[in-house]
């Protein structure tokens, strides 16, 4: 396989309409409503971002797509919101929400004649308002009422994503999903810069060094999948280097020997599945994760 950076490219398992240029309007200044919006005035489209500190607008909302970037518990109340002020539904318009966990019915309040509802999720970390992270080769997944799929497709097609409908989806699944890979990177690039900082390296530069090396596991991930982008001492089936690893960090750390011993448990599977090693080489290490 070409190991080579990986070309935008915008799988969909559905029809879709890229044709259209939305106007869009944001509710919600946080972490994803400020991403989305550099994304989208980037992208040359019309976007009107509004912090939910600042409330809905007393006036109609003129826009095409309306996003509600806000928390989970505050989609509902949005929804019935908008309905109450009829701040939509004077003209036609799709009503998305930015949340993992919940699926178009979370908006359902608003749905009217002229108000198609969608989940509109993109699957990408979004860690501060001041810094957006690139959008392009990411995941939206998308569901609800065909007009509101349709619009939120073709934001994301001009975006660069990939957007998708996964038929059936468990939503807290694959929220979960995104948390533990999202979330438990960020945790484990913690514990690697604690680390790199008691083997004398500086903390802005740990960090530094650690941003790259995650960029080239995404990579591998998205290009080679699973197993294949596993790589280091239990992929070579050297029992010997992640004892030296442990004793090391029963040295240094003592409190990230958790951390590693499960992280190498659920590398096992995947590295016997590669088979670059005899069986015996990964029965060696699981001894060795079983003797910590």
């Amino acid at each position: 396989m070409d190991s080579t950076r990986p070309s935008p490219v915008h799988r969909d398992d559905g029809p879709r309409d890229d044709s259209a240029v939305p106007e869009v309007f944001i509710y919600g200044g946080g972490k994803v409503g400020r991403g989305l919006a550099r994304a989208i005035r980037d992208a040359g489209l019309p976007v009107t971002l509004r912090p939910a500190r600042d409330g809905l607008p007393a006036e109609r909302i003129e826009a095409d797509l309306v996003i509600l970037a806000v928390r989970d518990r505050d989609i509902a109340p949005c929804a019935e919101a908008l309905r109450d002020r009829r701040l939509v539904g004077h003209r036609d318009a799709a009503v998305v929400h930015c949340a993992g966990a919940l699926g178009p019915e979370a908006l359902a309040a608003v749905r009217g004649r002229r108000v198609a509802v969608a989940q509109m999720h993109p699957m990408i970390s979004f860690a501060s308002p001041a810094f957006a992270p690139l959008l392009e080769r990411g995941h939206l997944h998308i569901d609800g009422d065909p007009a509101a799929v349709r619009a939120a497709r073709s934001l994301g097609v001009r975006l660069g994503m990939t957007p998708r409908t996964v038929s059936g989806l468990d939503r807290v699944a694959y929220h979960a999903a995104a948390g533990l890979v999202a979330n438990g990177a960020a945790a484990l690039a913690a514990a690697g810069v604690d680390l790199l900082e008691r083997a004398g390296v500086e903390r802005k530069t740990a960090a530094e060094m650690l941003g790259p090396l995650l960029r080239t596991v995404a990579d591998n991930v998205e290009v080679l999948g699973v197993p294949d982008a596993l790589t280091g001492p239990v992929r070579r089936g050297d029992a010997a280097g992640v004892a030296r690893h442990l004793e090391t960090l029963r040295r240094l750390a003592p409190r990230l020997v958790p951390f590693y011993v499960a992280a190498a448990a659920t590398q096992l599977p995947l590295a016997r599945a590669l088979g670059e090693a005899p069986p015996d080489a990964f029965d060696a290490i699981q001894q060795v994760l079983d003797g910590t």
